[in-house]
């Protein structure tokens, strides 16, 4: 049997492993924002971090060159809903195609807001 010092240890253990088990599973599906300008608007789009792997980068000028180089790529549009809580979140809203020669510029973009990952 164990004795009550180590029955708190081993809580202790319990919360610590419970309370950092929510940011390691943020960081493997982390989503970083970035605002494309365009000719007629500007979109928010997402890329999570294997599709900053993919196009060679983690920043802006990646995605840039990235859209230059290709001609055009397809990624999630992101844009501000409720969640089921009523917080606001900034989500997933549709899978869009961006063409190099209608983006004018790709800056980052932070919000104050949860960031629900993509598929």
């Amino acid at each position: 049997m164990l004795s009550l010092r180590d029955q708190l240890k081993c809580g202790a253990l319990a919360v610590l492993m419970l309370a950092g088990a929510p940011a390691a599973r943020g960081e493997e599906t982390r989503t970083d924002l970035f605002k494309v300008v365009t000719v007629k608007d500007e979109i928010v789009i997402g890329l999570s971090a294997d599709e900053l792997k993919a196009l060679g980068g983690s920043d802006a000028s990646a995605v840039a060159h990235a859209l230059a180089q290709k001609g055009d790529l397809t990624v999630w549009q992101y844009t501000v809903h409720r969640g089921p809580n009523g917080e606001l979140q900034q989500a997933p809203t549709a899978k869009i195609g961006l063409l190099a020669n209608s983006s004018l510029r790709v800056e980052p973009y932070s919000t104050p807001y949860a960031i629900l990952p993509h598929q």
